[in-house]
């Protein structure tokens, strides 16, 4: 029987190009062991197994939380995989046990009902919403390979439904890092198969959120996701963000007006600074819970872009970036000036991330019949024309081994339509891409 690690130290293993464990410290080889294996064959852990088939395939290392069957308990650990030549370096680490969660491999041995080990429609996914594993059973109800899906965003795997207000459980749970029940969905292979998520939180071996372990059910009577609105963002939390908030905004303010006596002027561009960070805040705050927008005026969309690139100086200093704005004269939209500065830092953010080290970031201003804009251009390796709408919809990304959770883009765009405006995208793989904000002119 396998039992966790005497001392708490990393349990090590090795596995070679074909997916073999060649080498292992005892405790990771009796699990291989209750599983029906040996060394020198294929891991027979499957999550574990999923973690390294994703190092593999990312060619870096991986850590992911993971659950492994013994033969009488469970026992969460904490994996990470390590390429090493052709080679994936293995170690096993926080080792905890828990109640099992099915029928045991010792109830099969006794003569049991046939079962594989693997739990039925189990699905596990990192804190970028990224496959880690997917059960046998599950891959065959939604017609993918377990295999081959391991690292690619669970949204390119299954379609989210949203409720009739466009909210999600799995976006609510993922934003309040918690567990989740009845997201509904549907398999992007077959859209007539339709089934209900539900996830609980996993948390890493510091103690942070690290993604979600859960289960799918079938949706056998093909019931659309459910008509009433989840409860929204919480009005009291809001209030008390928002006024402390509020207060930094007046506090800067003065530090920039030098209200309270003179100030070195580089302490007075930090208050700046700081006032234009916390209403960037502010309008993110707003964009969380449902409150009416705020009332449109006229505001000028080149000073805003400028309080974008203040917030924005760190990452584009650590990138080696440089943000060009080109023809910033005023140039009045009607809009509302927190949305607008929530949406620029969205582009521009984005373009600094895409851009090659040492790359420009452009900003072309224009103004026609009615209308006014901004077009962010970056240098990187532009986007694929089969990827081009798609990037729009929630939690949906170019390039899966991006970061963040493919919100930015489906929240600008709501943000500038509300406006009676857009975001719109030219780009040609290789050339860079150019995302444009287009507003109603004052």
């Amino acid at each position: 029987m396998a039992s966790v690690p005497s001392e708490p130290r990393p349990v090590l293993g090795r596995l070679d190009r074909t997916g073999r464990l060649v080498s292992a410290d005892p405790e990771l080889e009796a699990l291989q062991r209750e599983a029906g294996s040996s060394l020198g064959q294929p891991l027979a852990l499957p999550q574990i197994a999923a973690v390294v088939e994703l190092a593999r395939k990312l060619r870096s290392p991986v850590s992911r939380p993971a659950l492994a069957a013994s033969m009488d308990h469970d026992i969460e650990l904490w994996v990470q995989a390590r390429p090493d030549g052709d080679d994936i370096a293995l170690s096993l680490e926080n080792w905890t046990v828990r109640a099992p969660a099915g029928p045991r491999l010792a109830a099969i041995l006794g003569g049991g009902e046939a079962e594989t080990g693997a739990a039925r429609n189990e699905w596990a996914a990192d804190e970028e919403l990224r496959i880690i594993s997917l059960s046998p059973d599950l891959g065959e109800l939604l017609g993918v390979d377990p295999g081959e899906v391991a690292g690619q965003a669970l949204t390119r795997i299954v379609r989210l439904e949203e409720y009739e207000a466009g909210e999600m459980p799995l976006i609510s749970a993922l934003a309040a890092r918690r567990g989740f029940a009845g997201q509904h969905a549907r398999s992007r292979v077959d859209e007539s198969r339709s089934v209900v998520l539900a996830g609980e939180v996993v948390t890493g071996a510091d103690g942070a959120f690290a993604g979600f372990r859960g289960t799918v059910q079938p949706n056998s009577s093909q019931d659309p996701a459910p008509q009433a609105r989840p409860a929204a963002f919480d009005h009291a939390l809001d209030e008390v963000l928002r006024s402390p908030l509020d207060q930094i905004i007046e506090s800067a303010e003065r530090i920039v007006d030098r209200a309270d006596g003179p100030l070195r002027s580089d302490y007075a561009s930090y208050g700046n600074d700081i006032a234009a960070a916390a209403r960037h805040l502010l309008s993110v705050l707003t964009s969380m819970n449902d409150r009416p927008a705020a009332a449109q005026r006229s505001v000028d969309l080149a000073a805003l872009a400028g309080e974008a690139i203040v917030m924005l100086d760190k990452p584009a200093e650590e990138r080696k970036v440089t943000i060009a704005p080109e023809g910033t004269g005023a140039l009045l939209a009607n809009g509302e000036e927190r949305g607008v500065i929530q949406i620029l830092v969205n582009l521009i953010g984005n373009a600094i991330r895409h851009s090659p080290e040492g790359g420009t970031v452009r900003l072309q201003f224009a103004q026609n019949a009615g209308t006014v804009s901004v077009a962010v251009h970056d240098d990187g390796q532009g986007i694929a024309d089969a990827d081009q709408l798609r990037i729009f919809e929630r939690f949906e990304r170019a390039d899966d081994r991006e970061g963040g959770t493919g919100l930015g883009l489906a929240i600008s765009r709501r943000l500038a339509r509300s406006m009676g405006g857009d975001v719109t995208l030219e780009s040609t793989p290789g050339e860079g891409a150019r995302f444009t904000l287009t507003l109603p002119s004052a």
